[in-house]
């Protein structure tokens, strides 16, 4: 199951989006036009829906309360509306389809309120807010149905999907030195501090499997990379362990503090594609990745999805012309992020975009011109 629509009111520079989503879709724009903040709403329904320590409430706190989530060019319509649609694959009718708006009340203690929540199977409404309980206790609206188990079992497939997204923007200083750094770590684990743990954890036939492909994907895109291997030390802590074709033959295995940032980057995308089938959301993969590396991640995307007995859905930002100049990269699944004095707004390709890859040419040479930012003197700071 993958989201094949978005739409969105007043979330955050967006007064108003709506778009559709492919099996993989690419986010362009320039600084500060969204990208980031259309990747957070899948992150906030996979916060509402969290067993442990979500909800709605806890969501928007998480991020700053109401007044950082709603759009500021928001003014007399305040509500905060999200609604995707659901389906088999990206060319078949939706199985499902959730609304959610919220907001704050106008008057008394300004609590923050579901003012909408609709749930819809195969075209059927399973229930819709507020209803006839929600007038009778407006308690009830301080939580979604989403987060709730007594409330949810006629869509819980619904919740288990958006409970199961995965965001990851590994820093590798945070792999590399976490046993050092210590700190608390960050629900989720979006940065990666905890990466080793999760290879730890999974068990010892799939990790070997999913390391041996990992491997020979690194093979080819590391100079001198032999061997990949899972290890624990004497105190129990978990480790990765390269060996590397070297000039010194009993070089011997180095650990991944001594990986390069891109090497473990590399890593850490290879093993989130693998691992799982819930919507995985990729930020900037290219950062700290040599080029040539760069411009074969769609293809690598696109290999892993073929071998997959269940394809998981990927959305990715990227600013990279090397990424986007992989002649692979179907248009259909381009999504243009533009900022204006009204906030940002967002579209798929147009006419004369889609015939110019057509004809042969890149998404780095049709469409990223476009979104890059103006220059000083486009700005008129000389004049």
């Amino acid at each position: 199951m993958l989201i094949t629509h978005i739409k969105l009111k007043n979330w955050r520079n967006f007064r108003a989006l709506d778009v559709p989503l492919r099996d993989v879709t690419y986010l362009l724009g320039p600084n500060a036009s969204g990208k980031s903040n259309l990747l957070d709403v899948f992150r906030f329904l996979r916060d509402i829906s969290k067993p442990k320590g979500g909800g709605l409430q806890a969501a928007v706190a998480e991020r700053g309360g109401i007044t950082k989530v709603r759009c500021l060019h928001a003014r007399k319509d305040t509500e905060v509306l999200i609604e995707v649609e659901l389906a088999e694959s990206s060319s078949s009718l939706a199985v499902w389809r959730y609304v959610l708006g919220f907001k704050s009340e106008v008057t008394g203690a300004h609590r923050l309120l579901v003012s909408r929540e609709e749930v819809w199977h195969n075209s059927k409404q399973l229930f819709a807010r507020p209803d006839k309980n929600d007038n009778a206790d407006v308690m009830l609206l301080t939580q979604t149905h989403l987060e709730q188990i007594q409330t949810n079992s006629l869509f819980r497939e619904l919740v288990d999907f958006f409970g199961t997204t995965t965001y990851l923007h590994l820093v590798p200083q945070l792999l590399k030195f976490s046993e050092k750094m210590g700190g608390r770590q960050l629900a989720d684990d979006p940065f990666g501090q905890g990466f080793l743990e999760r290879l730890a954890k999974t068990p010892d036939k799939t990790r070997t499997a999913r390391l041996k492909k990992i491997s020979t994907a690194l093979t080819l895109a590391v100079p001198q990379f032999k061997e990949l291997r899972f290890v624990t030390d004497k105190m129990g802590h978990p480790h990765l362990e390269a060996l590397y074709a070297h000039h010194r033959p009993h070089a011997g295995w180095q650990s991944e503090e001594h990986f390069s940032d891109g090497t473990l980057r590399l890593l850490g995308l290879l093993w989130s594609l693998l691992d799982g089938s819930s919507l995985l959301l990729l930020e900037e993969p290219e950062i700290s990745l040599n080029d040539a590396i760069v411009k074969e991640i769609p293809l690598i995307l696109d290999r892993l999805q073929r071998d997959r007995k269940v394809k998981r859905q990927i959305m990715l930002s990227t600013h990279s012309e090397a990424l986007l100049s992989n002649p692979g990269i179907d248009g259909r699944g381009v999504v243009v992020l533009e900022s204006s004095l009204q906030g940002s707004t967002a579209r798929t390709l147009v006419e004369d975009e889609t015939a110019a890859l057509d004809a042969g040419l890149s998404v780095a040479e049709v469409v990223l011109p476009k979104t890059r930012p103006l220059s000083v003197n486009q700005l008129g700071f000389w004049e």
